[in-house]
């Protein structure tokens, strides 16, 4: 997967990107006959995408919520650089509340976003996490409610404007 290099898409990519993010469990035929194109060009985009790590799987969008941990909050950690980010994130990437990490510039080391059942379970959480001896300090915020969620479409068609259409 090549990442940090500027990938170009054009209007084709954009539109095979939304209808798959639209219909996640369309077929590679009917993308084609929606997108009106050939069923190996589609197949030849989607492979290209993913190779170039523009597409980075195909699995279900999972809803934390949805399955009982309905806490989000976000974690400033700031770690002791004589141990290093690997360490750590291999400490955080064991505890699977955490959902992802982020190393940082400013007075924090990692940003992380973690889930949890509760309030109270959150400070288990969060007591997992500051557990690791280079981990020296730990800032919480908690989310209350999601305004925008993850999304990237706008972000793609905003990629493609300007460029000659498909």
């Amino acid at each position: 997967m090549n990442t940090g290099q500027d990938v170009q898409l054009d209007a084709l990519d954009s539109r095979l990107i939304e209808l798959l993010a639209e219909e996640p469990r369309i077929g590679v035929l009917e993308c084609s006959r929606r997108l009106g194109v050939a069923r190996g060009t589609v197949q030849a985009r989607l492979d290209k995408l993913v190779e170039r790590g523009v597409i980075g799987g195909f699995g279900p969008d999972v809803s934390p919520a949805a399955i009982g941990f309905g806490v989000t909050s976000f974690v400033t950690l700031e770690i002791s650089q004589r141990h290093g980010h690997d360490p750590v994130t291999a400490h955080l990437a064991a505890i699977p509340e955490v959902l992802e990490a982020h190393t940082i510039t400013g007075s924090g080391d990692l940003l992380c976003r973690i889930v949890a059942r509760s309030n109270a379970d959150l400070q288990r959480v969060i007591d997992q996490i500051v557990s690791y001896e280079g981990i020296r300090r730990a800032s919480t915020i908690i989310a209350l409610a999601e305004q925008i969620p993850y999304r990237v479409l706008p972000l793609v068609r905003s990629a493609v404007q300007g460029r000659d259409p498909y």
